[in-house]
């Protein structure tokens, strides 16, 4: 890309609202890897945003392998610099694809999985077996079995239950299983309830109170190899404190264990660590990193992380038109109709969660400021992506990126209103690269089937 073409200057762009929501030259300010050219417009890394556009329509994914190794590195550098030694691995449920998976592989990355599926996809992407790592609450016979089969890291088993099913199938396959029991440390990350996951009464590992006598009994079990503790505590946390905790708790359960004899080699600290989307302080990887020496350094253990959505939600950006701009009174905010939708991305529906919101073009980014209503064109009220949003007045055929959804945005989409899946690209420095094209409708049915006494009875009068 030419040298000459300058970026706009927050004097160029609009003043939206002091102490409200963040302007678009402040969304900018603090996103580096984005940049409002004057003539190209938007860019990720050094590729033109209105170019994908153009080439792959909208709605369209885009990523930015550049940012994914620049974040692993200041990940992996807090923890250098704090001369605390770590074991990172990517948390594949935050964004699941080949491309991603083989960028973070390639930039040191293992791999925490959550699925059959993902264990299989981290394997496709070139992830050796010994850097996976399997959560999750409810694996099935299948799962564990495959799991066996590759000879995996380890499988961070969740309860009393799953330990005894992963025993029986380990014994019956000669196989051993090297296994962490998840604790639940029963501490409230402070975050969205439906991403919080450390406190007594959510689902997810065993109540700290019964993990050591737990423990005591694996190493008896057929087929397992206990080799310590996980914990994870939920998700956007961006404060120290609920990690302090949490990691203190591990910490004196350690040192129980060990003292009745039994030796603790690994604790998996979990992801959960937040960035900033609206105005919130991102969590901070010093501080993550000096939680988890202060607590837990001095003990002798292979530590391991789980980071997810940090690596990736600043790497990603959803690319949308404005197909219409509904107007229901002159008192009220218009509706401006994207062609993205819940089924796109769930997670303003899901969560209540904010996205920020920037034009493409620079043009359009410098109009007035007005309040207004981003919604999809899904059958549902929930297909609200923003309300009362202040943003450049946008008119029809307007294109907009939609912010930080690199995590849990492609992931979870749906096809839903038999909408199909959105194309995928990658951008890299100043190359991109279509990586999963958009799925033709006529996929959608492809695999559906009538039976012969329903296909051959005609149509009803």
């Amino acid at each position: 890309m030419p040298s000459h073409f300058n970026s706009l200057s927050a004097a160029d762009l609009p003043d939206h609202e002091a102490g409200g929501d963040p302007t678009t030259a402040e969304l900018l300010a603090a996103r580096p890897q984005l940049r409002l050219d004057a003539l190209c417009g938007l860019m990720l890394e050094r590729v033109p945003l209105a170019g994908i556009a153009d080439a792959l329509g909208t709605p369209v994914w885009v990523t930015g392998a550049g940012i994914l190794r620049a974040r692993l590195r200041r990940l992996q550098a807090a923890f250098d610099e704090a001369g605390q030694a770590v074991a990172i691995h990517y948390a594949v449920k935050a964004n699941d694809h080949l491309a991603i998976l083989r960028v973070l592989s390639q930039a040191g990355a293992g791999a925490d999985v959550v699925s059959g599926g993902e264990l299989q996809r981290a394997l496709l992407a070139g992830i050796d077996p010994e850097r996976i790592v399997f959560s999750g609450v409810g694996k099935t016979d299948d799962e564990l079995r495959l799991a066996l089969s590759r000879s995996i890291a380890q499988i961070n088993v969740e309860s009393r239950e799953e330990l005894e099913r992963l025993s029986s199938l380990a014994a019956a396959a000669g196989a051993r299983a090297r296994i962490v029991l998840r604790v639940n440390p029963d501490v409230d990350a402070g975050t969205h309830a439906k991403i919080t996951t450390g406190r007594a009464d959510d689902k997810f590992g065993i109540g700290r109170e019964e993990a050591a006598a737990l423990y005591a009994e694996a190493a008896a079990l057929d087929g397992i190899e206990p080799v310590g503790f996980a914990v994870h505590i939920g998700s956007q946390i961006g404060e120290p404190a609920p990690f302090r905790t949490a990691f203190a708790r591990i910490a004196t359960l350690v040192r129980q264990v060990r003292e009745a004899g039994r030796a603790v080699s690994v604790v998996d600290c979990g992801g959960g660590l937040g960035v900033r989307y609206r105005d919130e302080p991102e969590g901070s990887p010093r501080a993550l990193a000096h939680a988890i020496r202060d607590t837990l350094g001095g003990l002798g253990l292979r530590l391991v992380i789980e980071p997810g959505r940090w690596l990736v939600a600043p790497a990603g950006v959803l690319l949308s038109r404005v197909v219409r701009v509904k107007r229901s009174g002159e008192d009220r905010p218009p509706f401006v109709v994207l062609d993205a939708a819940m089924n796109d991305l769930l997670r303003p529906s899901l969560y209540e969660a904010w996205h920020g919101v920037v034009p493409l073009g620079a043009a359009s980014a410098a109009r007035p400021a007005q309040a207004a209503h981003l919604v999809g064109p899904v059958c549902e009220t929930g297909d609200t992506l923003a309300r009362d949003r202040r943003l450049p007045a946008l008119r029809e055929g307007d294109r907009v990126a939609i912010l930080d959804t690199g995590a849990y945005g492609a992931v979870m989409s749906s096809t839903y209103n038999a909408r199909p899946l959105a194309a995928h690209a990658m951008v890299d420095g100043d190359r991109w690269g279509c990586i999963r094209e958009r799925q033709p409708v006529e996929r959608l049915w492809a695999h559906e089937t009538v039976p012969d006494w329903i296909a051959g009875a005609g149509t009803p009068r």
